[in-house]
C-alpha cells in the first residue's frame, strides 16, 4: 500500500474535476475522459515524490492530464492505423465480399512482412507499445531500457513499419 494514500485522496477529491473537465474538451468524449482522468491519477500516485513545488500541485497535475491525453490520443491514432493495415477481418455489417476478402488479407501479409523485417528492438517495441498496449515505463522495464529511448526508440520504429508499408503520414 501507498504510504500517502491520504495525500493522494486528498489530491484526487480536490483536483478530479480539473482533471475530468481538462480531458473531456480535450477528447470530447466521457469514455476518453474518464480513461485520461483515472490514468492521469495513477501516475500522480507514482510521481509524487517528484513534486517539488507544493504551490504548483494544479499545474503538475494538468500537466500530467495533458500528457496522458496526447498519450492516449496518439496510441488510440496508431492504433486505428494499424487496425485499418493490420486487420484482414475488420468489424463488417455485411459479409465481405470475395475481393475485399482478398485485399485485406494482401494488407495484413504486407505489414505483417514488413514487421518481420524490422529489427528485433524494433519489432519488440511496436509490439509492447501498440499491440499489447504496455505503457512506456512498462516497455522500458520489458526491454531494460530508459523510458527517453522507448520513446525515441517507439517513435523511429513507427516510422520504419510505415515506409516498409507504403505509409508515410
Amino acid at each position: 500500500m501507498h504510504k500517502d494514500i491520504p495525500k493522494i485522496e486528498r489530491l484526487y477529491d480536490y483536483y478530479y474535476r480539473d482533471v475530468y473537465h481538462f480531458a473531456l474538451y480535450y477528447t470530447n468524449s466521457k469514455q476518453e475522459a474518464e480513461d485520461i482522468t483515472q490514468e492521469t491519477f495513477f501516475k500522480v500516485m507514482k510521481q509524487l515524490d517528484h513534486l517539488k513545488d507544493q504551490d504548483k500541485v494544479k499545474t503538475w497535475i494538468i500537466s500530467i492530464a495533458r500528457n496522458t491525453a496526447v498519450d492516449i490520443h496518439r496510441r488510440q491514432k496508431i492504433k486505428r492505423l494499424l487496425i485499418e493495415k493490420l486487420s484482414w477481418q475488420p468489424v463488417l455489417k455485411e459479409v465481405p465480399k470475395p475481393l475485399e476478402m482478398v485485399e485485406l488479407h494482401e494488407q495484413w501479409e504486407t505489414v505483417q512482412e514488413a514487421l518481420m523485417t524490422l529489427k528485433s528492438h524494433d519489432r519488440t517495441i511496436i509490439i509492447c507499445r501498440m499491440l499489447k498496449d504496455y505503457t512506456i515505463q512498462e516497455t522500458a522495464v520489458i526491454l531494460g531500457i530508459s523510458e527517453v529511448k522507448v520513446r525515441v526508440d517507439f517513435h523511429r520504429a513507427l516510422a520504419r513499419l510505415r515506409k516498409k508499408v507504403g505509409r508515410d503520414d
